[in-house]
């Protein structure tokens, strides 16, 4: 890089910023420097984010002293254009002129391809990156988005939380940026116990040095690799396996700046409690790591990440064992508590719980869910035992919401419902379902085990989208606060997994059980069926599959998301394995969809035909019937070979016919083969949808 350059150095110093939200900030920050930078055309070299609850630190490289000098030229209007007969400027030349910040006398002649056209140009001379970079950089700390802002003391400005120091070097050059009262200089603080500070920085290549001496891990990547090895140190010494779910170690690495492993115990009559409460409260709100033996069980020790003195571990340990032994006391507490009474003696007061304001109480959403379960297993002709166990699962499956158990560990809800459904004597599918009916609760999830398990899921997740698209809050562009796209993929991964039910049919059984609220049933019943199309549509996208091929086949107006799937699966697989008949096959469709007239009908008369003609004729008719069979069957690959045996047909058709013939009886008897031949094809797909597979 010409000229001479300099190490930039920014850390923006507050209190605690939240664990994800400093995460999100710190990818901001990785385009946000460079693109601050590169606006002012300030030559840099790479730039380093670092980042700790603490603190938010740039480093950026071979910053140029200069900015570069700039030499823009514009082309403007051809020179008759620009000037009337009498050489005078036109409006076109003035405003040419002054959108570029020039007068029509500074502006230039040249000739190209012997046409002449005025040029604009315009020289911006280099500045001192020195001058530049104060409000650059305060420009940095406003350009930083956060779900949630702050206001502190007289402070107008908006922050994630109070900004207390700034530290900004170019070179041994103090930047004196400004915000919230507060002007840039060159003392940094360390880590808020062990080495508070304020610490000094000579130069902005010693910031992260100084940072490091005074107690903290500047980096997510180097408190991560810390924590892990501590982690690692820990099982070695127990002989016991850490489960590190990557929410709770993103949340730990970003809630401590001199990560410290530590192992922890509590009580081994608390192991009696379901596991899934300990490790609810555990992860969930003490960010602790279970330990478990080779077993896969659950043990009484667990991992404490500390962000406090290491010095200290053994008053560390104490002070984490005698908040877990509380919480798991409560746990205990609330389990046996929540264990005297059968899990049916819940369901009543689900009455107290608002589902939603105009849909009513969870005891209302509980019946419309069992109606609707009933519905689905006599869809999927369950036997008489399985359809018993969904209905009684589906009536159960919401029980648990209001024991003591689930009001304090909110994430175990289900689940719990699970062991009290067991202790209440219901059979071991009932507490399956129970426990799977939230199933698939994100991307990757894993599915309900059993076919009753998936009624109930199915029918709690439909009756929640329908519900709220009957009362007008489905999602709208990005925002969906119930997380209904996310209800939606899950039914369909459940249908296309097997599971028998009609999805059409479900929409309508499950509009049926708003009898009480006025909306508009036709419209909201499309509604939903579009959103669900729409959703399996972006599913099929996110798997790669071609976007033609998807269109292809919702052109045919199918709407069940199982259907939908082996469709396009079928069609791109057909696409792959036969590729010169699908080509080929789309080019006929393609050509025979534009040529055909649709209001003449798709009856020929035999006598009006030719040899090529009466093949096609005859091929269309055994097709056809082979077609609607395979679609009946739901064999949509068989389906496609029946098509394939068109290719020859038509080729030849299309060959030895002149399709539009003076004789106005030949041309529109032609024209009918073709409606016929277009029809055949527009139950399975539409192939003028499909673009040449290109080889």
């Amino acid at each position: 890089m010409a000229g001479n350059t300099r190490t930039l150095a920014f850390e923006i110093g507050t209190e605690e910023i939240p664990a994800f939200d400093l995460s999100n900030a710190t990818k901001q920050l990785e385009k946000l420097v460079p693109e601050t930078l590169d606006a002012l055309r300030i030559p840099h070299g790479a730039v380093r984010i670092y980042s700790t609850p603490r603190r938010l630190i740039s480093i950026v490289e071979s910053v140029a002293e200069e900015t570069e000098a700039l030499v823009e030229e514009h082309k403007g209007p051809s020179i008759k254009i620009a000037f009337d007969a009498e050489g005078n400027p036109t409006k076109a030349a003035e405003g040419f002129a002054r959108g570029k910040g020039v007068t029509v006398e500074e502006l230039e002649r040249r000739e190209i391809d012997g046409v002449e056209y005025v040029y604009a140009t315009k020289s911006i001379a280099a500045r001192a990156v020195a001058d530049l970079l104060p409000e650059a950089l305060g420009g940095l700390i406003e350009g930083i988005s956060w779900p949630k802002s702050c206001r502190w003391g007289t402070q107008t400005v908006l922050f994630s939380r109070p900004v207390r120091w700034l530290v900004a070097l170019f070179g041994s050059e103090i930047v004196p940026v400004t915000y919230a009262n507060l002007v840039a200089g060159n003392a940094t603080r360390g880590h808020r116990f062990l080495a508070p500070g304020p610490h000094k920085v000579s130069a902005a290549d010693d910031l992260i040095d100084v940072v490091v001496n005074a107690c903290v891990v500047p980096s997510e990547s180097l408190r991560e690799e810390a924590i892990r090895k501590g982690v690692a140190a820990a099982e070695q010494e127990t002989g016991y396996r850490a489960e590190l779910p990557a929410k709770t170690l993103t949340e730990v690495i970003n809630l401590t700046e001199y990560p410290t492993v530590l192992v922890g115990s509590f009580d081994e009559e608390f192991l009696r409690v379901p596991e899934e409460i300990i490790v609810d409260a555990m992860l969930m709100h003490q960010r602790y790591f279970p330990l478990y033996d080779e077993a896969g069980s659950l043990t009484n020790r667990f991992i404490v990440v500390s962000n406090g003195n290491p010095d200290c571990t053994s008053t560390i340990i104490d002070g984490n064992e005698r908040v877990v032994r509380a919480r798991l006391a409560d746990a205990k507490f609330f389990y046996e508590e929540d264990l005297k009474e059968p899990l049916e003696s819940y369901v009543d007061r689900l009455d107290e719980v608002v589902f939603q304001e105009t849909l009513g109480t969870m005891k209302a959403k509980t019946d419309r869910v069992v109606a609707l379960a009933d519905e689905l297993a006599s869809d999927a002709r369950l036997a008489a035992q399985d359809a018993a166990d969904a209905h009684r699962a589906a009536y159960l499956s919401k029980a648990d919401l209001v024991s003591n158990a689930v009001v304090e560990f909110t994430s175990v809800q289900g689940i719990m419902g699970s062991y009290y459904a067991e202790a209440s004597g219901e059979t071991a599918q009932v507490a399956r379902a129970i426990a799977d009916h939230y199933r698939p609760r994100f991307a990757g999830d894993e599915l309900p085990e059993s076919v009753v398990g998936r009624i109930v899921a199915t029918a709690d997740k439909l009756d929640t989208i329908c519900g709220l698209f009957a009362v007008g809050q489905g999602p709208t562009g990005s925002s969906d606060p119930f997380a209904l796209r996310r209800a939606a993929i899950g039914i369909v991964n459940m249908l296309a997994a097997g599971l028998p039910v009609s999805l059409d049919r479900a929409i309508e059984a499950s509009l049926d059980t708003y009898s009480a609220v006025d909306f508009d049933r036709d419209a909201v019943s499309t509604e939903v069926s579009e959103f669900f199309v729409t959703r399996t549509k972006v599913m099929m996208r996110d798997r790669g599959l071609p976007a033609d091929v998807i269109d292809a086949v919702l052109a045919t107006g199918v709407t069940e998301p199982a259907e939908i799937i082996a469709r396009i699966e079928a069609l791109q697989s057909a696409r792959e394995d036969m590729t010169d008949i699908m080509d080929d096959l789309a080019t006929a469709y393609a050509r025979a969809n534009n040529l055909r007239d649709a209001a003449l009908g798709n009856e020929v008369e035999q006598a009006l035909m030719g040899e090529a003609e009466r093949a096609l004729a005859e091929a269309l008719a055994a097709v056809r019937s082979k077609v609607d069979d395979a679609l009946a069957a739901n064999e949509y690959a068989v389906a496609l070979r029946e098509l394939a045996a068109l290719r020859g047909p038509i080729d030849r058709f299309f060959e030895d016919v002149l399709i539009m013939d003076d004789d106005v009886a030949l041309k529109n008897n032609r024209l009918r083969l073709l409606n016929r031949f277009v029809s055949v094809f527009a139950r399975v797909a539409d192939f003028g949808k499909m673009a040449k597979s290109g080889r």
